[in-house]
């Protein structure tokens, strides 16, 4: 099993090498704008790849996917365009399907099979969608945190093209959704603490700690960040992903309080601990926020770290009971309505 990780390791970098080379030419007449964070700023290379490769050939895990499969809850396209309350759907990974003030909202749709540059070889699924991009009705707002293959899905949006009104995404990143063919006039870029309202509903971008691109020549060439989504009556954070800093604070006084945070938790590592958060540190980034109720995300979809697949549910839970936060972790493709987050069924500990 070791021996196949690493492999897949390897030849998924000579991969991402490979295409960053072919594309290379073309792109060296490019001015590049290289975006940074507000307070780490040595950025994130494969130069401690060594260090990394090391421990994936040490690092001993009882269970790095399910044994048993992961419980999906179908969903019904047509009641999406019936729905009349505000609900949220959590489809896996940090993908989210919203029905808010009677928009249908995405955030990060990803629907393919690895999250990869190739769908032959990567981090495989633990479990399918719970509803197809063929049968999704028409999307009036999808939102995009940032370019990493788990978060942007070209396949997806290549899909949702023909489907959806409006594309709200960090600077930059529009030129991934027009190389899929979504329409110029569909894009709207936004810098950090930039608003956009569509139907009533407004969005912001805030800042986040990580960095971007998808091969070895674009890195930070794009901006990354996170999401308020105010309709007036819910008051909603979206994390994308992101280490822990002192922006969620910033953005707590300046948005919050938070009706429902969905906060990254999950592929966490010493090596990367700059730009993906421990769980113990994304309930603190939700008390930052003042949240009321916490969604954790970005867990049990892909195994992209060395912890067990159920171990950041399990220290989030246990973190959120001593920290004395609402914590919902509902089954992939259940309806959570935003009016009554508390409800036993939001809080069941499926994983258990």
């Amino acid at each position: 099993m070791k021996i196949k990780m690493i492999a897949v390791l390897i030849v998924s970098v000579g991969v991402v090498m490979l295409n960053a080379c072919i594309n290379k030419h073309n792109q060296s007449a490019e001015v590049k704008t290289k975006f940074q964070n507000s307070e780490w700023l040595d950025g994130f290379s494969f130069t401690n790849m060594m260090a990394i490769l090391k421990d994936y050939m040490t690092v001993s895990r009882k269970a790095a996917v399910p044994k048993e499969a992961i419980p999906v809850t179908e969903i019904d396209a047509d009641a999406l365009n019936e729905e009349t309350q505000d609900v949220v759907y959590k489809l896996g990974h940090s993908s989210l399907l919203f029905k808010l003030s009677g928009s249908l909202v995405m955030a990060d749709p990803v629907f393919s099979e690895r999250a990869s540059p190739i769908q032959w070889m990567g981090p495989k699924r633990f479990h399918q969608p719970p509803l197809s991009v063929e049968v999704l009705p028409n999307i009036d707002v999808v939102v995009i945190s940032h370019d990493h293959y788990d978060h942007l899905d070209k396949g997806a949006l290549a899909d949702l093209t023909s489907k959806t009104q409006w594309f709200l995404v960090p600077l930059k990143v529009g030129k991934h959704l027009e190389e899929v063919g979504v329409s110029k006039n569909k894009i709207i870029e936004l810098a950090w603490w930039q608003s956009h309202t569509i139907n009533g509903i407004e969005y912001t971008l805030t800042p986040t700690q990580h960095f971007s691109g998808r091969g070895l020549f674009d890195k930070d060439t794009t901006l990354w960040g996170s999401w308020v989504i105010n309709t007036g009556e819910q008051n909603l954070y979206f994390s994308g992903d992101s280490g822990y800093f002192s922006g969620f604070k910033e953005i707590g006084e300046k948005y919050g309080p938070f009706d429902l945070t969905f906060i990254e938790t999950g592929a966490y590592n010493k090596r990367w601990s700059k730009v993906h958060m421990f769980p113990e540190q994304s309930v603190q980034a939700h008390l930052d926020l003042k949240g009321k109720v916490m969604m954790p995300i970005h867990n049990s979809t892909f195994d992209l770290a060395l912890h067990d697949w159920h171990e950041p549910l399990d220290r989030v839970l246990k973190e959120s009971n001593n920290k004395e936060i609402s914590l919902i972790t509902p089954i992939v493709g259940q309806r959570v309505e935003l009016s009554d987050l508390l409800k036993s069924e939001n809080q069941q500990r499926w994983w258990k």
